[in-house]
């Protein structure tokens, strides 16, 4: 496994490969997952979080059956750019899964993510119940359709500059 940027990531795709975003919680990890074309993001059930083996054993399983090409994974940087004891924790729980994968990973910053999430699901009109189980692959769908939107412009980019 790889820890690509997202420039990197964009070099490594082929074309019809979708790609899923992770936000890692305490108790559960989001999922979301792109349509072909890597224009959509779109929620998925999220993982209960167990320990780490049968965490990464679900995570793999949904990898394989949605033909997953790359994570994108939520890195939750403060407000203030720096790295609290979350950004460690993902940072460790990738390394952890370099052991078990060979699917790249690319970190995003993930700032506000659960806060935009929220808002579109109250906005919905969803209650709050439901807004619990929905948040965290609400988030990942947000973290995700952010890199598929630099992906886009990264692409639109390297054709523009082929075209000169």
């Amino acid at each position: 496994m790889t820890v690509l940027t997202i420039e990197e990531l964009a070099g490594s795709l082929e074309i019809g490969q979708a790609i899923a975003g992770l936000d890692l919680g305490t108790k559960t990890i989001g999922i979301a997952m792109s349509d072909l074309g890597r224009r959509f993001a779109s929620p998925r059930p999220v993982i209960k979080r167990v320990k780490f083996g049968k965490d990464a054993d679900a995570l793999l399983a949904f990898a394989l059956r949605e033909k997953v090409a790359a994570f994108v994974i939520g890195l939750p940087v403060n407000m203030d750019g720096s790295s609290g004891p979350r950004v460690q924790a993902t940072r460790a729980f990738v390394r952890a899964m370099s052991e078990k994968t060979e699917i790249p990973f690319a970190f995003w910053d993930e700032r506000l993510s659960t806060v935009a999430a929220t808002r579109a699901l109250l906005e919905m009109d969803v209650s709050r119940a439901k807004r619990a189980e929905r948040i965290d692959s609400a988030a990942a769908s947000f973290i995700l359709q952010g890199a598929l939107d630099r992906l886009s412009a990264i692409s639109r980019s390297q054709a523009a500059g082929s075209e000169s």
